[in-house]
């Protein structure tokens, strides 16, 4: 059987993950430095080195690296967070990792590319323009540093715009969560004139993240759904679930530190992952509402 370590596991994407992998007959331990009590779940700091040792002593064959802070605001409020646990924290797991001769799956993020890439090539020079971008690429370059001059057994993930019915609310959350919660209770959106995303829901982006354990040598790969759409038209598909009033809708210039449009090649995913998304966007609205209005009939 193989053995999984899933660091970052009580967050959005790693609460799904471990599910899936469970289904597909993983071994899994998980590691989040958010408080928890069950069986195969350790509670650590990544950038502490002695909260690793006995996450790591089960000897994983791969490790699933999604713990970070994340958020342009947030990480432009606490750069000093910010660096500890995006790259600091990631070397502690990357010598672990070594250490035990695991392979590494990566998780950066598209805000590595910044505002100036219009079509978001793995291949292209990037240009971050907040500093979760920016830490998050350093990290990456700390993954490939030890590729090459220490053979560390990796590959990096570049997600863009992941969202799921049962992820956590809030107003830290993606747009489509936000909209959704706003909107079901008369609370008007806030949509940026001229931006654009393609959504890729979590069950094809858990499936994108395990493919990377059988990628035979270092990538970095983007994932996300091919078909862009304007947030705008986000914002009206999700009224139009809701039975929700379209003047709720208002527009605002795009804030800094941002980037208007994400349009990535998904090539990588689809020859190295062999991955094709499965969820429209449409369908995806329909279950983010869907599970908006029986959270809140609770």
């Amino acid at each position: 059987m193989k053995k999984a370590l899933v660091i970052g596991a009580a967050g959005n994407i790693g609460k799904p993950l471990v599910k899936y992998l469970k289904e597909k007959d993983y071994e899994v331990r998980e590691l989040d430095i958010k408080p928890g009590w069950r069986e195969g779940y350790y509670v650590a700091d990544i950038t502490k080195p002695a909260d690793l040792l006995e996450p790591f002593a089960f000897e994983p064959d791969y490790v699933f690296h999604l713990a970070a802070m994340v958020s342009r605001v947030t990480c432009e409020q606490s750069g000093s967070m910010c660096i500890d646990t995006n790259l600091y924290g990631t070397q502690n797991v990357i010598e672990f990792t070594k250490r035990y001769h695991a392979k590494l799956i990566n998780f950066s993020t598209s805000e590595v590319y910044g505002p100036d890439v219009e079509i978001m090539d793995e291949n292209e020079k990037v240009c971050p323009n907040n500093r979760y971008g920016l830490s998050k690429l350093l990290a990456e370059e700390l993954v490939e540093y030890e590729v090459k001059q220490h053979n560390l057994n990796a590959v990096t993930l570049r997600p863009f715009m992941m969202y799921d019915e049962n992820e956590d609310l809030g107003d830290h959350r993606s747009a489509m969560i936000r909209f959704a919660y706003n909107l079901y209770h008369g609370i008007p959106i806030e949509v940026h004139r001229g931006s654009a995303r393609g959504w890729l829901h979590v069950s094809d982006a858990v499936r994108a993240i395990e493919a990377a354990t059988r990628v035979e040598s270092y990538e970095i790969i983007n994932i996300g759904n091919p078909d862009v759409h304007s947030i705008e038209e986000l914002a009206f598909m999700v009224c139009k679930e809701l039975g929700a009033d379209e003047k709720l809708i208002q527009y605002l210039d795009l804030p800094s530190r941002m980037t208007l449009v994400k349009r990535p090649t998904l090539k990588k995913q689809k020859e190295l992952l062999h991955i094709d998304t499965a969820v429209p966007l449409e369908e995806g609205v329909r279950r983010v509402c869907q599970m908006i209005r029986k959270r809140n009939q609770k």
